[in-house]
């Protein structure tokens, strides 16, 4: 049993060493969040950009708008994410009748150029011809097939005339409306708007299905190239309008950073020096599996990408005391099995066994309550529910294994 022991904990020591310098800040640049690099930190500690979008949905029937809003909300990522700004902050808002999408890109401190991230993100829409009092005047209708149902773009060229055109292919669902609109047009023009300007307005030669069309008009191979890269970059289901953008300086949030690193550090210490003064010898085998826990859930956070922002550090420091509660637990019972008058290795594996029930039940309360907290709220509160949620499962790792791998290696009868 001791062998075993030795070798895991070599294992989790070795673990914890390429933890330690897979965390370790990057010395270069200046300041406090430039040494954090990087580290992927959050619109309160480097400052940015807040965009506010309001999105029509006048055209989107009720049952259809919260899949219409997470459709916009995966588009706006996807189209910033292809300009280099990974992992924006993208929150759907609803107030009273009103839609709206907050854009948060960390970073980026000139809304301009912000803005021209976002940019123009292309809304598509299929009109077919109505009725119009000037016999020379072709009015059109929109339809219900949008950028919505776009599943990609491509160039390609017309093998007699080599002009560039626009295949697009439609989802499964677009496939079938398309099939539907072109079976009631034969004969008919059909229209492309985007951004309410026309592309083109072919005449419908027949049902088309199968859920494949190409856009012909007059295009540059520059034009035909930027359409198809903005439709995959993402076809907008419903109109957006930018009603509200801001710039957040990132002073502020360092001179937070610096703060709330500081009392966390005094904390941990404080709650080192705590167990070292009250379990004596247990005390010291608590400090090395708090030291390991912390390194290893700052290597989590790091290897997923976690985006750190203050409320995410409240969250991660929340845990570090958890991890300690669940020590206290186990050595307690570890006393009352020495008190019955079991050896101390009987009464470590008895003391773990025991108090087990009891770390499980409280930490999965507080998994539930970051779980809801995760995907219930927005912004800065999901931060925190994030790095609190992985600070208690790797806490639980850290008391049961960790802990219990120290006792064994090291207690004698």
């Amino acid at each position: 049993m001791r062998s075993k022991s030795i070798w895991l904990l070599l294992l989790v020591l070795t673990l914890t060493a390429a933890a330690g310098f897979f965390v370790y800040p990057n010395p270069a640049g200046g300041g406090l969040a430039n040494n954090f690099l990087p580290w992927r930190l959050g619109l309160d500690l480097v400052g940015g950009s807040q965009l506010i979008y309001e999105v029509d949905m006048s055209a989107i029937v009720s049952s259809d708008r919260d899949s219409v809003m997470a459709g916009l909300r995966d588009v706006i990522e996807k189209r910033v994410n292809l300009f280099g700004v990974s992992e924006p902050n993208v929150v759907v808002a609803k107030s009273g009748g009103a839609f709206r999408l907050l854009v948060e890109l960390a970073g980026i401190k000139d809304i301009k150029e912000a803005i021209k991230l976002i940019g123009e993100t292309p809304f598509l829409v299929f009109s077919e011809a109505s009725n119009s009092d000037n016999k020379e005047e072709i009015k059109f209708t929109p339809t219900n097939l949008t950028g919505r149902y776009v599943k990609k773009a491509q160039m390609i060229f017309d093998q007699v005339t080599n002009q560039p055109q626009i295949f697009l292919e439609f989802s499964d669902d677009g496939a079938k409306i398309f099939e539907e609109l072109t079976g009631r047009n034969v004969g008919k023009p059909l229209a492309i708007f985007l951004d309410n300007n026309l592309i083109s307005a072919p005449t419908v030669s027949g049902k088309i299905s199968g859920g494949r069309a190409q856009i012909t008009g007059q295009f540059t191979i520059q034009e035909a190239r930027q359409i198809v890269e903005r439709f995959n970059a993402g076809a907008l289901p419903a109109p957006i309008k930018l009603v509200n953008q801001q710039t957040i300086g990132a002073a502020l949030g360092q001179d937070s950073l610096r703060k709330m690193l500081e009392a966390g550090l005094w904390g941990t210490l404080a709650v080192m020096a705590f167990m070292l003064l009250y379990y004596h010898t247990l005390g010291i085998f608590a400090v090395l599996a708090l030291s390991i826990y912390i390194v290893l859930a700052l290597s989590v956070f790091k290897l997923f990408s976690v985006t750190i922002t203050l409320a995410g550090i409240a969250g991660f420091i929340l845990s570090i005391g958890m991890a300690v509660d669940a020590n206290v637990l186990i050595f307690e019972r570890m006393k009352e099995e020495m008190k019955k008058g079991l050896s101390r290795l009987a009464a470590i594996d008895a003391g773990f066994i025991r108090a087990w029930t009891s770390i499980r039940d409280s930490n999965l309360t507080t998994i539930i309550t970051s779980v809801i907290l995760f995907y219930f709220t927005s912004s800065f509160v999901k931060g925190f529910a994030i790095t609190l949620l992985i600070g208690v499962l790797v806490s639980m790792f850290s008391a049961i294994t960790v802990t219990r791998t120290l006792l064994r290696v090291f207690i004698r009868k």
